[in-house]
């Protein structure tokens, strides 16, 4: 779905056609385009508050951006963004991981606005360093508490969402990517069509669970009553449309919280996390086919699941019984 019309017809010129050319030139996903927006936004309104082109007694998020031109962001200097991430940090309380989005932002606008229009003679943010940010490892399902999470499923939809939880556990598809599943992107072959982040179409391979339980759900899938519009979707809703990322999101807390695995930060996203860390770690995945299945840009990004196993080998070493043990020695340093 593309950026909603009222957002975009809202933004200055200034501002719209960089989002416009961001998502139809560039290919960048509809999540990616509203965070560009809100992060500029942002941006540009701190900008007018800074140089007194806006009333100090209206809040910040009333601040219009409509009259925001070429003229202003000329004046910007490095010197401006580094404050401006420092007003981000201590005033809007934004992490690490926020406020380096936002120097991302920051850096692809300036770029398009020097390098692409040519409107601007210098890029302010050539050198704009990215936010420190504290990584943490991927939380994830046990392969026993995965198993019972599966079997926790029941009720009047129980194929269908048995086989959205498997498909989520064998293949580590975003939420995003499970939703748009079509019933022409399920291929004889075993294969499966995903469109991912920007649009990048990749290609995986279903094992046999996910086979059985998209054959038992295409048996109870409904054929009446749906709109044609909707006809390929594969997931249906109750109310006999494609299903939306939201009730995927709450029949995923639902059945987590039956299996007991409520209250421990699990969510869809960690499902993904899960079948990455269990073919990695279980199955003996190559990190670069993993890369491949989880349809990452770099191998950097894949390489997060490796710390995973790498914390496990120091936690076992620890446990050993041996660890806490020292050899009593004398004085004179001599082992009595």
């Amino acid at each position: 779905m593309q950026m909603q019309y009222e957002k975009l017809m809202s933004a200055p010129p200034i501002l719209r056609d960089f989002l416009t050319y961001s998502e139809t030139i560039k290919g960048k996903s509809s999540r990616s385009v509203e965070e560009y927006y809100f992060d500029l936004t942002t941006f540009f309104r701190y900008l007018k508050q800074q140089q007194g082109q806006s009333d100090p007694a209206l809040p910040f998020e009333d601040i219009s951006i409509d009259d925001v031109t070429i003229d202003l962001l000329k004046s910007v200097t490095l010197q401006d963004l580094h404050a401006f991430l420092v007003f981000c940090k201590s005033v809007r309380g934004n992490n690490s991981t926020t406020r380096a989005r936002k120097a991302s932002t920051l850096r692809i606008y300036f770029r398009y606005l020097n390098t692409h229009l040519g409107v601007l003679p210098n890029n302010p943010a050539s050198l704009l360093d990215t936010p420190s940010i504290r990584h943490t490892l991927p939380k994830h399902l046990t392969l026993e508490e995965a198993m019972k999470l599966l079997n926790s499923v029941d009720g009047p939809y129980q194929s269908r969402d048995y086989c959205i939880l498997t498909l989520f556990l064998n293949c580590g598809m975003r939420l995003s990517e499970l939703c748009g599943i079509n019933l022409t992107d399920i291929r004889s072959d075993r294969s499966l069509r995903l469109l991912g982040k920007g649009n990048k179409e990749r290609i995986i391979y279903l094992n046999d669970a996910c086979v059985d339980a998209i054959n038992r759900y295409l048996q109870d899938r409904p054929r009446d009553g749906i709109p044609p519009s909707q006809a390929n979707a594969l997931f249906i809703s109750r109310n006999k449309n494609r299903i939306s990322q939201k009730t995927v999101q709450h029949l995923a807390s639902v059945y987590l919280k039956k299996a007991g695995l409520d209250g421990q930060g699990f969510s869809v996203h960690k499902l993904r996390h899960t079948a990455a860390t269990l073919m990695y770690q279980q199955g003996g995945v190559d990190i670069r086919i993993l890369k491949e299945i989880l349809g990452h840009a770099n191998l950097g990004t894949t390489q997060i699941y490796t710390h995973v196993a790498d914390s496990q080998v120091e936690q076992a070493i620890q446990s050993n019984p041996l660890a806490k043990y020292h050899t009593k020695r004398n004085a004179d340093g001599s082992q009595s």
